[in-house]
Parts: C-alpha cells; structure tokens; sequence
C-alpha cells in the first residue's frame, strides 16, 4: 500500500523565502536555506522548492540557490521554476534534485515533459496543474502564474499531461492557495477517479482535518502545505512549521483501515 504523503511546498523569490495568497501578493518569510534546516529537525519525508520569481522565464533556474538547498537537504527534494529545456532539467537532476516541476513550459506545448520523462524517466517529471474557476464558475487551467486562461478542462489537461509522460501531477487551487478555508475536496475526487498517476493536491490546507480529509475522501496520493508550513496558525506570526509525526500517522492509520473496511 502507498503511503499517503504530505510536504512543505516552498516559495522563492529572488533567493527569499515568500507566501502568496492567490498566487499574488508574496510576503517575505525568511531564508529558504534556514527553512530546509528546520525541516530536517523535523524529519519531513520530502520537500518542494517553487521559484516565483518573474525574471525566472528569463534567467532560467537559480543553480546556486538549487545547489545550497540540496546541499542541506535530508530529504527527497522536488524543484519547479524557469525550467523550459532538458540541459536544465540534467543540471537541476544533478546538483541533487530528485523531481523537477514543469509548469510554465507547458504553454508552449507538451514536448518538454514528453523528452524529460523518456530521457530521465517519468518518476523525475512532475507537472504542475493551476487552476481556478474563470467567471462562468467553472474550472479551468490557467499559464503564467494565473493569469492567462486556457481552454482546458482540468480533466482534459490531466488527461493529456499523463499521455505525455508526466509520472506525477500537482494540481494548485488559485481560488485556495493561502486561504485555510481547505481543498476542494470534489473537483480532486473527480481528478483522482481518472488519474492514473499520483497527484498532489495543493491549495487550501489549514489544519489536520483538511488534510484527513483530503486522503479519506478523495484518494489522492499527497498534500503540500504552503501556509502551514510558514506560519504558527492563522492570522499569527511566521513560523517554519509542520504537522507533527505521530498526527500524520494516526491519520495515515485511519485511512489504511479504511481502505481494508
């Protein structure tokens, strides 16, 4: 049985660790490197690092911040920004990374998740999903942070992501992300029910119960937490934080008895 996973989802910008709500608005919240530190105290069993910055489409991937956080990093740790072409992708791979994100590539096409996954192997490309519903109330999948509405469904894009080779999928609720009101718990059951790779559900996580709740009635494979993860609660102060072990395991329990129910 696959272990039902939850991870810290790490924003930065310009080499400083940030929180958005809605994908706008980052708020400075420290120093990644530090942050991965904590993290390792924590015994987090994996790690994601999404650089926002808006010259990363330019400049392409910040190796030397890649390289210090890999460096002090324990755990499994996935990369996402500025990644448009394979040498990246090599070079990413190799400083330690072990996933990378595509995410704005995917506007152009889905070639580069195609060449990834055969050259390094579907386990190592993970796709990144943002979606929101446009005014009509319905959802759809959005390019350039949120801003540029496509004409894909969310199903149709997944759909479409697996048959390129994506071997895992994120799909980012703009409307949630920095909310803790918690996931759209229907849209990701609907999205699990078709998938036939993991997918991470992000946007929205604001206590344990959202998470339970998430695993019990959706079946997706993970959470990444933004907010939880940078802040004591909310509304207070910043804290580099996460739910502790003996919580996930008393929730990953109930769900496997469950499961055998």
């Amino acid at each position: 049985m696959v272990q039902n996973r939850v991870l810290p989802c790490l924003l930065v910008q310009s080499g400083k660790l940030v929180k958005t709500t809605q994908f706008k608005n980052p708020q400075y919240v420290g120093d990644p490197v530090n942050a991965v530190k904590i993290f390792n105290e924590k015994e987090v069993d994996e790690l994601m690092l999404c650089d926002i910055s808006p010259d990363r489409h330019i400049k392409g991937p910040d190796m030397e911040l890649i390289r210090k956080v890999a460096d002090e990093c324990f755990m499994p740790l996935t990369y996402g920004g500025g990644i448009s072409h394979l040498d990246q992708i090599r070079e990413i791979l190799k400083a330690g990374v072990e996933k990378v994100v595509i995410n704005s590539a995917l506007a152009k096409g889905n070639s580069l998740v195609t060449e990834g996954a055969a050259f390094f192997g579907n386990q190592c490309i993970v796709v990144s999903m943002d979606v929101k519903k446009n005014w009509l109330g319905r959802y759809k999948v959005y390019f350039h942070s949120g801003q540029k509405e496509s004409s894909f469904s969310p199903q149709e894009f997944l759909m479409e992501m697996i048959e390129a080779g994506a071997g895992e999928i994120i799909i980012n609720n703009i409307d949630l992300e920095g909310s803790w009101k918690g996931l759209d718990l229907e849209m990701l059951k609907k999205m699990n029910a078709i998938s036939s790779v993991p997918l991470i559900a992000s946007g929205g996580a604001g206590n344990l119960v959202h998470i339970k709740e998430v695993f019990e009635e959706t079946g997706v494979s993970a959470v990444a937490l933004g907010s939880m993860a940078v802040y004591q609660q909310q509304g207070l102060g910043v804290l580099i934080n996460f739910p502790k072990a003996q919580h996930l395991k008393e929730i990953r329990q109930e769900r496997a008895k469950k499961l055998l129910y």
